[in-house]
């Protein structure tokens, strides 16, 4: 059986620049089974999930659903549910955590606070404070988005909670089914994609340690897509690993020759910096962004040579 997945691997479709763009992640648990749209196709309220997804735009939060690994128990009410939020700034990180009785509360928070990197008015609303478990692992399983997500990230989601030294999550829709298996790590936001419980493991230690595997990965969803693309070239021409090495400073328009490209400005926290040409490119065969979508070619972000500042 073909599926989106399997074509995306079979063409080697490039990974870098295709990270969900979020500089603060809202994570909130909802047991039970997640629709296409799962924020409001859940057991979660509808209207406080359109709400919330109406509230999150243009403030730099992405709110997703969250659920434990394995059998999901459909409880329509839970007595509480958990509630996190990471902001995945380079030297702003942090993760904030509490148990929430009544989702309705989340609609007190200040969510363009809370995507610049504020967090005091988080803690405030919702009694939160900071999160001190293992690292955040979190793989998209979101079968009605995908079947690929299902097939693909339950698996790999099961066996890293049975491997245990990992907080390991389901997430909702988080872009980019034709990679899955699909993941997202926080506080610092890098997304991987067509992980294996092996790479996981050296993804997960690595960035414990401050280092980023650039294998695999997809971007840092601090950044829009052409930044990702642009930080990824950089970190291999130089070998600057460390998670906030790096950071995207300015993100142009190149008008160069007539493009429709940018010009990516990436510095180091040492003081060098250098710009990055990224245009969209098309690739020469089609395939299909999800199952059951006619194939087409996808523009994947091809970021040129980093230039020295």
């Amino acid at each position: 059986m073909s599926t989106c997945a399997t074509a995306s691997g079979e063409l080697a479709e490039p990974l870098a620049g295709t990270a969900a763009v979020a500089a603060t992640w809202l994570l909130v648990e909802q047991t039970g089974p997640w629709g296409k749209e799962a924020l409001t196709q859940s057991h979660l309220d509808p209207e406080i999930g359109s709400a919330l997804e109406e509230r999150a735009e243009g403030t730099g939060v992405r709110v997703a659903l969250i659920r434990r690994p394995g059998r999901h128990a459909d409880v329509r009410r839970p007595a509480s549910r958990r509630v996190l939020a990471a902001h995945t700034a380079p030297g702003g990180t942090w993760i904030r955590t509490t148990d929430v009785r009544d989702p309705a509360h989340l609609l007190d928070l200040d969510l363009a606070a809370l995507g610049s990197g504020e967090h005091a008015g988080f803690d405030a609303a919702l009694g939160a404070g900071p999160y001190r478990g293992d690292p955040l692992v979190l793989v998209c399983t979101n079968g009605r988005r995908d079947r690929c997500c299902a097939l693909l990230g339950r698996p790999l989601a099961a066996d890293l909670h049975a491997a245990g030294g990992t907080a390991t999550w389901e997430i909702t829709h988080i872009g980019g089914h034709r990679f899955s298996p699909t993941l997202l790590l926080l506080p610092h936001g890098y997304a991987y994609g067509r992980m294996t419980p092996h790479a996981v493991k050296e993804v997960v230690e690595s960035l414990a340690s401050g280092l980023v595997v650039p294998d695999g990965c997809r971007g840092r969803s601090t950044w829009e897509r052409p930044g990702q693309a642009a930080e990824l070239a950089v970190r291999r021409l130089t070998g600057a690993y460390g998670a906030d090495d790096l950071a995207v400073v300015r993100t142009e328009s190149d008008g160069e020759g007539g493009g429709d490209g940018w010009r990516v400005t990436v510095a180091h926290r040492d003081g060098r910096s250098w710009d990055v040409p990224v245009a969209p490119l098309a690739a020469a065969t089609a395939t299909p962004a999800s199952c059951g979508a006619a194939p087409l070619p996808q523009t994947h972000m091809a970021a040129g040579a980093p230039r020295p500042h």
